[in-house]
Protein backbone atom coordinates (compact mmCIF):
# COMPACT_ATOMS: atom_id res chain seq x y z
CA UNK A 1 0.00 0.00 0.00
CA UNK A 2 1.35 3.58 -0.74
CA UNK A 3 -0.31 6.15 1.19
CA UNK A 4 -3.27 6.04 3.52
CA UNK A 5 -6.54 3.92 2.55
CA UNK A 6 -8.59 7.17 3.22
CA UNK A 7 -8.14 10.51 3.39
CA UNK A 8 -10.29 11.27 6.67
CA UNK A 9 -11.73 9.23 8.83
CA UNK A 10 -14.36 9.98 11.61
CA UNK A 11 -14.27 7.98 14.79
CA UNK A 12 -18.05 9.24 16.10
CA UNK A 13 -16.92 8.15 19.54
CA UNK A 14 -14.09 7.63 21.27
CA UNK A 15 -14.04 4.75 23.73
CA UNK A 16 -12.21 1.80 23.89
CA UNK A 17 -12.94 0.43 19.99
CA UNK A 18 -12.71 3.90 18.91
CA UNK A 19 -9.23 4.38 20.64
CA UNK A 20 -7.98 1.18 19.47
CA UNK A 21 -8.65 2.13 15.81
CA UNK A 22 -6.87 5.14 15.97
CA UNK A 23 -4.04 3.45 17.43
CA UNK A 24 -4.54 0.25 14.91
CA UNK A 25 -4.77 2.86 11.74
CA UNK A 26 -1.97 5.52 12.85
CA UNK A 27 0.20 2.09 13.40
CA UNK A 28 0.05 1.26 9.42
CA UNK A 29 -0.40 5.10 8.38
CA UNK A 30 -3.95 3.77 7.32
CA UNK A 31 -5.79 7.23 7.48
CA UNK A 32 -4.39 10.51 5.94
CA UNK A 33 -6.29 12.48 8.74
CA UNK A 34 -8.49 10.75 12.25
CA UNK A 35 -11.17 13.26 13.71
CA UNK A 36 -13.88 12.26 15.86
CA UNK A 37 -16.63 13.16 17.91
CA UNK A 38 -17.32 12.56 21.68
CA UNK A 39 -20.77 13.35 23.36
CA UNK A 40 -18.93 14.80 26.02
CA UNK A 41 -15.93 17.62 26.27
CA UNK A 42 -14.08 15.83 28.67
CA UNK A 43 -13.69 12.60 26.29
CA UNK A 44 -13.53 15.10 23.17
CA UNK A 45 -10.37 16.79 25.42
CA UNK A 46 -8.76 13.49 26.32
CA UNK A 47 -8.51 12.19 22.68
CA UNK A 48 -7.07 15.39 21.65
CA UNK A 49 -4.47 15.14 25.05
CA UNK A 50 -3.38 11.71 23.84
CA UNK A 51 -3.45 12.15 20.11
CA UNK A 52 -5.73 10.18 18.82
CA UNK A 53 -7.28 12.67 16.66
CA UNK A 54 -6.19 15.62 15.18
CA UNK A 55 -9.25 17.31 15.75
CA UNK A 56 -12.80 17.08 17.78
CA UNK A 57 -15.67 18.32 16.88
CA UNK A 58 -19.29 18.93 18.82
CA UNK A 59 -21.38 17.71 16.25
CA UNK A 60 -21.16 14.29 14.42
CA UNK A 61 -22.13 16.01 11.05
CA UNK A 62 -18.97 18.18 11.49
CA UNK A 63 -16.50 15.16 12.01
CA UNK A 64 -18.52 13.22 9.10
CA UNK A 65 -17.98 16.59 6.76
CA UNK A 66 -15.12 15.61 4.21
CA UNK A 67 -14.50 12.26 5.84
CA UNK A 68 -14.90 9.26 3.25
CA UNK A 69 -14.61 6.67 6.26
CA UNK A 70 -16.91 7.75 9.14
CA UNK A 71 -17.09 4.66 11.61
CA UNK A 72 -20.04 4.58 14.66
CA UNK A 73 -18.40 3.59 17.82
CA UNK A 74 -21.23 4.03 19.70
CA UNK A 75 -23.66 1.89 21.53
CA UNK A 76 -26.26 0.35 19.14
CA UNK A 77 -28.92 2.10 20.61
CA UNK A 78 -27.63 5.50 19.83
CA UNK A 79 -26.38 4.57 16.11
CA UNK A 80 -29.62 5.58 14.29
CA UNK A 81 -30.00 9.02 16.21
CA UNK A 82 -26.05 9.69 15.31
CA UNK A 83 -26.71 8.61 11.51
CA UNK A 84 -29.33 10.56 11.19
CA UNK A 85 -27.61 14.06 12.43
CA UNK A 86 -25.19 13.36 10.16
CA UNK A 87 -26.31 11.87 7.28
CA UNK A 88 -26.65 15.28 5.42
CA UNK A 89 -23.09 15.58 5.60
CA UNK A 90 -21.32 12.58 4.20
CA UNK A 91 -19.82 12.99 1.18
CA UNK A 92 -20.53 10.80 -1.90
CA UNK A 93 -18.57 8.06 -2.35
CA UNK A 94 -17.73 7.86 1.46
CA UNK A 95 -18.42 4.47 3.57
CA UNK A 96 -20.41 4.40 6.68
CA UNK A 97 -19.76 1.51 9.11
CA UNK A 98 -20.15 0.50 13.27
CA UNK A 99 -18.51 -1.36 15.48
CA UNK A 100 -21.65 -2.55 17.42
CA UNK A 101 -22.53 -6.01 18.51
CA UNK A 102 -25.75 -6.14 17.17
CA UNK A 103 -25.85 -6.25 13.34
CA UNK A 104 -29.66 -6.97 12.57
CA UNK A 105 -31.11 -3.32 14.69
CA UNK A 106 -27.89 -1.41 12.72
CA UNK A 107 -29.20 -2.14 9.45
CA UNK A 108 -32.58 -1.25 10.43
CA UNK A 109 -32.47 2.08 12.46
CA UNK A 110 -28.90 3.45 10.67
CA UNK A 111 -29.42 1.93 6.87
CA UNK A 112 -32.77 4.10 6.05
CA UNK A 113 -30.42 7.57 6.80
CA UNK A 114 -27.71 7.10 4.52
CA UNK A 115 -28.12 8.67 1.08
CA UNK A 116 -27.94 7.12 -2.27
CA UNK A 117 -24.14 7.49 -3.00
CA UNK A 118 -22.46 6.56 0.29
CA UNK A 119 -22.29 3.18 0.88
CA UNK A 120 -23.46 1.75 3.98
CA UNK A 121 -21.24 -1.45 5.35
CA UNK A 122 -22.06 -2.96 8.98
CA UNK A 123 -18.82 -4.48 11.05
CA UNK A 124 -18.14 -5.52 14.26
CA UNK A 125 -14.90 -6.37 15.25
CA UNK A 126 -15.09 -9.52 17.94
CA UNK A 127 -13.02 -7.88 20.16
CA UNK A 128 -12.51 -6.20 23.42
CA UNK A 129 -11.75 -5.48 26.87
CA UNK A 130 -13.87 -4.56 30.23
CA UNK A 131 -11.90 -1.59 30.23
CA UNK A 132 -13.57 2.07 28.58
CA UNK A 133 -12.50 5.36 27.69
CA UNK A 134 -10.48 6.76 25.52
CA UNK A 135 -7.28 5.69 27.43
CA UNK A 136 -8.40 1.85 27.31
CA UNK A 137 -7.25 1.78 23.47
CA UNK A 138 -4.50 0.32 22.36
CA UNK A 139 -3.18 -0.80 18.60
CA UNK A 140 -2.97 -4.37 19.03
CA UNK A 141 -6.87 -4.87 20.09
CA UNK A 142 -7.67 -6.32 16.84
CA UNK A 143 -4.78 -8.43 16.08
CA UNK A 144 -5.74 -12.15 15.28
CA UNK A 145 -9.34 -11.36 16.39
CA UNK A 146 -12.06 -11.43 14.01
CA UNK A 147 -14.32 -8.95 12.39
CA UNK A 148 -17.48 -9.52 11.12
CA UNK A 149 -18.96 -7.40 8.03
CA UNK A 150 -22.53 -7.95 7.18
CA UNK A 151 -23.33 -5.79 4.31
CA UNK A 152 -27.04 -5.41 2.99
CA UNK A 153 -28.14 -6.53 -0.19
CA UNK A 154 -26.59 -4.76 -3.19
CA UNK A 155 -23.72 -3.00 -1.02
CA UNK A 156 -21.22 -2.05 -3.32
CA UNK A 157 -18.18 -4.77 -3.62
CA UNK A 158 -15.73 -2.18 -4.24
CA UNK A 159 -16.66 -1.05 -0.65
CA UNK A 160 -16.75 -4.23 1.06
CA UNK A 161 -13.66 -5.15 -0.59
CA UNK A 162 -12.00 -2.05 0.74
CA UNK A 163 -13.21 -2.04 4.62
CA UNK A 164 -12.39 -5.82 4.26
CA UNK A 165 -8.73 -4.80 3.06
CA UNK A 166 -8.91 -1.85 6.31
CA UNK A 167 -9.69 -4.60 9.05
CA UNK A 168 -7.41 -6.44 7.88
CA UNK A 169 -4.94 -4.14 7.74
CA UNK A 170 -5.55 -2.84 11.69
CA UNK A 171 -5.04 -6.90 12.46
CA UNK A 172 -8.32 -8.31 11.73
CA UNK A 173 -9.14 -11.65 10.14
CA UNK A 174 -12.49 -11.01 8.54
CA UNK A 175 -15.82 -12.98 7.96
CA UNK A 176 -18.74 -11.64 6.18
CA UNK A 177 -22.33 -12.76 6.66
CA UNK A 178 -25.92 -12.27 7.04
CA UNK A 179 -27.12 -9.52 9.87
CA UNK A 180 -29.64 -12.36 11.27
CA UNK A 181 -27.18 -15.19 11.19
CA UNK A 182 -24.32 -12.83 12.81
CA UNK A 183 -26.69 -12.06 15.74
CA UNK A 184 -27.92 -15.61 15.96
CA UNK A 185 -23.84 -16.72 16.44
CA UNK A 186 -23.33 -13.91 18.20
CA UNK A 187 -26.06 -14.25 20.78
CA UNK A 188 -24.45 -17.85 22.07
CA UNK A 189 -20.48 -16.79 22.02
CA UNK A 190 -20.69 -12.96 23.58
CA UNK A 191 -24.06 -11.92 24.84
CA UNK A 192 -25.01 -14.56 26.45
CA UNK A 193 -21.94 -15.54 28.50
CA UNK A 194 -21.87 -11.81 29.63
CA UNK A 195 -25.68 -12.00 30.73
CA UNK A 196 -24.69 -15.03 32.59
CA UNK A 197 -21.99 -13.06 34.33
CA UNK A 198 -23.92 -9.97 35.18
CA UNK A 199 -26.68 -12.20 36.89
CA UNK A 200 -23.88 -14.55 38.59
CA UNK A 201 -21.85 -11.51 39.92
CA UNK A 202 -24.92 -9.80 41.05
CA UNK A 203 -26.07 -12.78 42.99
CA UNK A 204 -22.97 -13.17 45.29
CA UNK A 205 -23.57 -9.79 45.85
CA UNK A 206 -26.90 -10.18 46.76
CA UNK A 207 -26.13 -13.28 49.44
CA UNK A 208 -26.47 -11.76 52.75
CA UNK A 209 -25.16 -14.52 54.26
CA UNK A 210 -21.19 -13.95 52.46
CA UNK A 211 -19.78 -10.71 52.44
CA UNK A 212 -18.56 -8.41 50.19
CA UNK A 213 -14.91 -8.83 51.54
CA UNK A 214 -15.41 -12.90 51.74
CA UNK A 215 -16.49 -12.81 47.96
CA UNK A 216 -13.67 -10.85 47.41
CA UNK A 217 -10.86 -12.51 49.51
CA UNK A 218 -12.02 -15.88 48.43
CA UNK A 219 -12.98 -15.56 45.15
CA UNK A 220 -11.32 -18.38 42.65
CA UNK A 221 -10.10 -18.52 38.90
CA UNK A 222 -13.76 -19.01 37.81
CA UNK A 223 -15.85 -16.35 39.85
CA UNK A 224 -12.86 -13.75 38.88
CA UNK A 225 -13.07 -13.93 35.21
CA UNK A 226 -17.00 -13.90 35.48
CA UNK A 227 -16.11 -10.14 37.61
CA UNK A 228 -14.05 -8.96 34.29
CA UNK A 229 -16.93 -10.13 31.65
CA UNK A 230 -19.44 -8.28 34.61
CA UNK A 231 -17.12 -5.22 34.28
CA UNK A 232 -17.93 -4.44 30.65
CA UNK A 233 -19.38 -1.04 30.07
CA UNK A 234 -23.07 -1.74 31.11
CA UNK A 235 -24.54 1.48 28.66
CA UNK A 236 -23.22 -0.98 25.42
CA UNK A 237 -24.31 -4.54 27.14
CA UNK A 238 -28.15 -2.72 27.81
CA UNK A 239 -28.17 -1.88 24.37
CA UNK A 240 -27.24 -4.87 22.97
CA UNK A 241 -29.62 -7.23 24.81
CA UNK A 242 -32.46 -4.74 23.91
CA UNK A 243 -31.52 -4.65 20.49
CA UNK A 244 -30.78 -8.59 19.85
CA UNK A 245 -33.46 -9.64 22.46
CA UNK A 246 -34.83 -12.84 20.02
CA UNK A 247 -31.98 -13.99 19.75
CA UNK A 248 -30.93 -13.66 23.15
CA UNK A 249 -33.88 -15.69 24.39
CA UNK A 250 -33.80 -17.95 22.20
CA UNK A 251 -30.07 -19.34 23.71
CA UNK A 252 -31.42 -18.53 26.80
CA UNK A 253 -34.24 -20.61 26.72
CA UNK A 254 -31.85 -23.77 25.14
CA UNK A 255 -29.25 -22.98 28.52
CA UNK A 256 -31.87 -23.13 31.03
CA UNK A 257 -33.02 -26.78 29.20
CA UNK A 258 -29.39 -27.95 29.50
CA UNK A 259 -28.72 -26.07 32.61
CA UNK A 260 -31.99 -28.50 34.01
CA UNK A 261 -30.39 -31.60 32.99
CA UNK A 262 -27.46 -30.76 35.39
CA UNK A 263 -29.23 -29.47 38.06
CA UNK A 264 -31.00 -32.89 37.65
CA UNK A 265 -27.93 -35.06 37.26
CA UNK A 266 -26.45 -33.03 40.77
CA UNK A 267 -29.63 -33.93 42.73
CA UNK A 268 -29.61 -37.45 41.79
CA UNK A 269 -26.03 -37.79 41.91
CA UNK A 270 -25.77 -38.77 38.24
CA UNK A 271 -21.81 -38.53 38.04
CA UNK A 272 -22.12 -40.57 34.37
CA UNK A 273 -23.81 -37.58 33.21
CA UNK A 274 -21.72 -34.61 34.78
CA UNK A 275 -18.64 -36.81 33.76
CA UNK A 276 -19.72 -36.72 29.95
CA UNK A 277 -21.35 -33.32 30.06
CA UNK A 278 -17.78 -31.72 31.35
CA UNK A 279 -15.73 -34.04 28.58
CA UNK A 280 -17.49 -32.96 25.60
CA UNK A 281 -17.19 -29.25 26.80
CA UNK A 282 -13.80 -29.52 27.69
CA UNK A 283 -13.50 -30.09 24.01
CA UNK A 284 -14.78 -26.41 22.98
CA UNK A 285 -11.50 -24.92 25.22
CA UNK A 286 -9.21 -26.68 23.11
CA UNK A 287 -10.80 -25.89 19.81
CA UNK A 288 -10.73 -21.94 20.96
CA UNK A 289 -7.14 -21.95 21.44
CA UNK A 290 -6.42 -24.21 18.60
CA UNK A 291 -7.94 -21.67 16.68
CA UNK A 292 -5.78 -19.08 17.87
CA UNK A 293 -8.60 -17.14 19.79
CA UNK A 294 -7.06 -17.73 23.04
CA UNK A 295 -3.93 -18.79 24.55
CA UNK A 296 -2.89 -21.88 26.79
CA UNK A 297 -0.74 -19.39 29.21
CA UNK A 298 -1.35 -20.10 32.84
CA UNK A 299 -4.05 -18.15 33.76
CA UNK A 300 -5.22 -17.61 30.09
CA UNK A 301 -2.97 -15.09 30.01
CA UNK A 302 -4.67 -12.66 31.86
CA UNK A 303 -1.69 -11.19 33.74
CA UNK A 304 0.23 -10.30 30.46
CA UNK A 305 0.67 -6.65 29.45
CA UNK A 306 -1.23 -5.37 26.71
CA UNK A 307 0.71 -2.66 24.19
Amino acid sequence: MTGPMFKQVALIGIGLIGSSLSHAMRRKGLAGRIVGHARTAATRAKALELGLIAQAFDTPAAAATGSDLVILCAPVGACGALAASFADALMPGAIVTDVGGVKGSIVRDVGPHIPKGVHFVPGHPVAGTEKSGPESGFASLFDGRWCILTPPEGTDAAAIAKLKAFWEACGSVVEIMTPDHHDMVLAITSHLPHLIAYNIVGTADDLQTVTQSEVIKFSAGGFRDFTRIAASDPVMWRDVFLNNKDAVLEMLGRFNEDLAVLQKAVRWGDGETLEKFFTRTRAIRRGIITAGQDTAAPDFGRGQTKS
